[in-house]
């Protein structure tokens, strides 16, 4: 769907991810489902809303997931 969007978790991603490309991730996905690349001004606020709520979403599940073999079979914290 959205090839743009990496990985975000271990082993793709040697470290934890960043809130920027947490942002990225976001921008990217909500671009897609909406079929805009900028919103227009009267569409912009919901844009950006979506935006931080799928960046949120993104850190709860990286922060929830449990990485098992290379990072030792624990949680890991987003950023």
């Amino acid at each position: 769907m959205c090839r743009s969007i990496k990985t975000l978790r271990p082993p793709a991603l040697p470290d934890e991810a960043t809130e920027d490309e947490m942002r990225a991730a976001a921008l990217q996905y909500v671009r897609k489902v909406s079929g805009f690349r900028a919103p227009a001004a009267h569409n912009e606020e919901v844009f950006e809303q979506a935006v931080e709520a799928v960046t949120r979403a993104t850190a709860e599940l990286l922060a929830g997931l449990e990485i098992r073999g290379g990072a030792g079979g624990t949680r890991r914290a987003a950023s």
